[in-house]
C-alpha cells in the first residue's frame, strides 16, 4: 500500500477548514522591530492573509494561510520559522521590566532575550514555554509556564513545571535570589535534566508530578 502521508508545509498548523494554515514568525519576548513590522504589513496584503492574531505567547499568527505560499511567506518575513507543533522551545515571553515599567525590579527582557538565544534551538521531549516577569506582579504569568523566571529585588526566582493548559498547574519554586547568570546556568541545567528523563510529549508539569519536584531539586541543584 501506498504511503499518502502529506507533509506539512514548514512551521505551520492546519486549520479548522482543513486547507488552510498558520504560522507565527519568531518575535523574541513580544518585540517587533519596524523593519519586522513593514514585511509582515506587506506580506499580509500581498497573500490576502485574512487574520492576524496576538497570541498569548506574544507573538502574531498569521492564518488563513495557503500551503503552497507557506515558503514564500517565511522567505518574504525574513524572520525565523517560529515552532508550531515541533517538539523545542517554541517561544519566551517577558513583561517590560526595568526597561520602561515602573514597576520593574529587574531586567526581564534582557533575560527573556538572552534565555531564547541560547535555547531556541533546543530539541525536548515535548513543546516547551519560557516567561521571564520582572517583578512579583507577575505578569508574564511565570508560573504556568514549564520554566519561569520571576524578579525581586533580592534577585531572580526560577519556577519549573508550570502549566496553564487543560489541566492547570503552578509551578514550583526551585531557587530564590539568583544573579542573572545563575538563572541561565540553572536553566540550562533544568533543561539537560527534563530532555535526559521526561518521556516523549510528556511537559514539564507532568513530569514534574510523576517525579516529584524534589527528584528535580536535587538533580539540579545537588
Amino acid at each position: 500500500m501506498s504511503d499518502t502521508t502529506k507533509e506539512e508545509p514548514t512551521g505551520a498548523i492546519l486549520q479548522r477548514d482543513k486547507q488552510t494554515y498558520a504560522i507565527v514568525p519568531r518575535t523574541p519576548v513580544g518585540l517587533i522591530s519596524a523593519e519586522v513590522l513593514n514585511a509582515l504589513n506587506t506580506v499580509v496584503k500581498k497573500y490576502a492573509i485574512p487574520i492576524v492574531k496576538i497570541t498569548s505567547g506574544q507573538r502574531l499568527a498569521l492564518v488563513g494561510v495557503k500551503p503552497e505560499e507557506v515558503d514564500a511567506i517565511w522567505k518574504d518575513l525574513g524572520t525565523d520559522v517560529g515552532q508550531a507543533l515541533a517538539l523545542c522551545l517554541h517561544f519566551v515571553q517577558a513583561c517590560p521590566g526595568t526597561t520602561v515599567c515602573k514597576f520593574g525590579l529587574q531586567d526581564s527582557l534582557g533575560l527573556g532575550i538572552e534565555l531564547e538565544k541560547l535555547y531556541s534551538g533546543r530539541q525536548l521531549p515535548a513543546k516547551f514555554k519560557m516567561s521571564v516577569s520582572g517583578c512579583p506582579l507577575c505578569c508574564s504569568e511565570s508560573f504556568v509556564r514549564d520554566l519561569g523566571v520571576l524578579g525581586k529585588k533580592a534577585g531572580w526566582t526560577v519556577i519549573f513545571g508550570g502549566h496553564a493548559g487543560a489541566k492547570p498547574r503552578i509551578g514550583d519554586i526551585v531557587a530564590d535570589s539568583l544573579t542573572k547568570e545563575g538563572v541561565v546556568a540553572l536553566a540550562g541545567k533544568l533543561l539537560d535534566h527534563y530532555a535526559a528523563n521526561a518521556k516523549k510529549h510528556e511537559r514539564a508539569a507532568r513530569f514534574v508530578e510523576r517525579v516529584g519536584i524534589d527528584s528535580v531539586k536535587q538533580a539540579v541543584l545537588g
